[in-house]
């Protein structure tokens, strides 16, 4: 059985080899760097399945890397960060972050995300079996074989993680779907009724949507419930 490749980019020395001594006892294939020097090589020469990258990097800040790769890495991506501060957060999943951990992460955790993450994954591979969906009058077109998203003649650019949500939102066109159950498929981790990850999602996948954040016709919000895709 082959193992599962982590990429970790994290300038803290110390807390990255912790790290990736900790994962390999698990099971899994850990490279470490400690810069953002030569990242598409680096995802070339190792093709990870996850990329645990530090927002603060010496040389360039996670965030840049995570835009630059996203449209040509389709694993997941685990931001790391010390800050503390939603507006990263935000930042990071609008730039196609998968996961958000703050720092000082503590292994297991990491793992337990790390695990979820490799099983999402998993659950692409299923789902690129399935058929395409049509929704919204038909004008959306959902297609998981090349997980693409045509919104009439136009390509939406979406990320793994928010066409992951899409479709779970699409398998179910015209029914409500609760907010935890969204995060528990995508995520495979309970929810705790303040995590906004899919709130942020939502919001993201709303205007690469084009649709009206104020009065969303596509992606509606019932209120303290979930969410609803327009037939």
């Amino acid at each position: 059985m082959n193992k599962n490749t982590v990429l970790i980019i994290d300038d803290d020395v110390e807390l990255t080899q912790l790290i990736e001594q900790y994962l390999s006892t698990n099971g899994y294939q850990v490279f470490a760097y400690h810069n953002g020097k030569h990242i598409n090589e680096h995802i070339d020469l190792h093709q990870p399945d996850v990329i645990v990258l530090d927002l603060m990097l010496p040389d360039i800040d996670g965030l840049t890397i995570c835009k630059n790769i996203r449209s040509s890495f389709n694993g997941a991506i685990v931001m790391l960060t010390a800050l503390g501060d939603d507006i990263d957060e935000v930042t990071g999943l609008e730039v196609g972050a998968d996961d958000y951990l703050a720092k000082p992460v503590k292994p297991r955790v990491l793992l337990a995300h790390l695990r979820a993450q490799i099983r999402r994954q998993t659950k692409i591979q299923q789902v690129t079996q399935e058929s395409c969906i049509f929704c919204f009058e038909g004008k959306i077109k959902l297609d998981a074989g090349n997980r693409t998203v045509l919104n009439g003649n136009e390509n939406v650019s979406l990320s793994s993680a928010e066409f992951d949500l899409l479709w779970l939102l699409a398998k179910q066109v015209g029914h409500i779907v609760k907010r935890e159950t969204l995060h528990e498929k995508i995520f495979r981790l309970p929810y705790d009724g303040i995590d906004r990850s899919i709130d942020l999602r939502i919001s993201r996948i709303r205007k690469k949507l084009g649709d009206d954040s104020k009065v969303p016709a596509i992606i509606k919000t019932v209120r303290n419930v979930g969410y609803q895709l327009a037939t």
